[in-house]
């Protein structure tokens, strides 16, 4: 029997399919991370070239891995053996025909809202691959965009910034102080609203809690 908190993401997420197709995106809903891993399989064909951002949630859930185990061109920043080849193999990725990413929040209209340190994963997110999928857990969902930047803003950027042991003040205090730090990881902010051409971005949205 269903939870309270799976009927619910369950009802919210067929309101925001329709959003979101509405806004041009082709969008599914999966209650667990092994389903839409599935899902994200079935819509990459064999032989695709496939890289991916800084995303928690796709590694969590397995979707690398998968990556890496079956039929497709890889390319994976993290195999690279130096920065220069790191940064390179960053700017390769917005030329695949399927670029793997989540997004920071998205709110119950459908618009994806995402903040980047450097930039590439917003970058492909606007333009270059072919192809964009999106991993979303329904807990980044939001009711509109200032709520979403402000759940960014100061909860997934701190969280983000210890993870990768940056010298910003919300990595030392746990909260957003607006800094102009040169590790500052909050230098773009992406309002993807509506998609365009249509359906390149795919949303998946996952009613398991995964990422930040």
């Amino acid at each position: 029997m269903a939870t309270t908190k799976e009927m619910r993401n369950e009802r919210l997420s067929k309101q925001m399919i329709e959003n979101l197709q509405k806004r041009h995106f082709e969008a599914y809903y999966c209650p667990t991370a092994k389903e839409a891993v599935e899902k994200a399989l079935s819509l990459i064909p064999a032989k695709s070239s496939v890289s991916w951002g800084g995303s928690m949630t796709i590694r969590d859930m397995g979707l690398t891995k998968a990556i890496h185990d079956g039929d497709y061109e890889v390319l994976d920043r993290d195999l690279a053996e130096d920065m220069a080849q790191r940064t390179e193999i960053q700017r390769q990725a917005l030329l695949v025909d399927y670029f793997l990413t989540s997004t920071n929040a998205i709110t119950e209209d459908g618009i994806l809202v995402n903040i980047d340190g450097a930039g590439n994963r917003v970058a492909a997110l606007c333009y270059g691959p072919k192809n964009v999928i999106v991993i979303c857990s329904m807990q980044k969902v939001t009711k509109d965009v200032e709520t979403a930047v402000s759940r960014v803003r100061n909860y997934v950027a701190p969280i983000n910034s210890m993870r990768f042991l940056g010298k910003t003040p919300c990595a030392t205090t746990g909260s957003c102080h607006d800094c102009k730090s040169a590790e500052c990881i909050c230098n773009q902010v992406v309002v993807t609203r509506v998609c365009r051409p249509a359906e390149r971005i795919k949303v998946i949205l996952v009613g398991e809690e995964l990422g930040y």
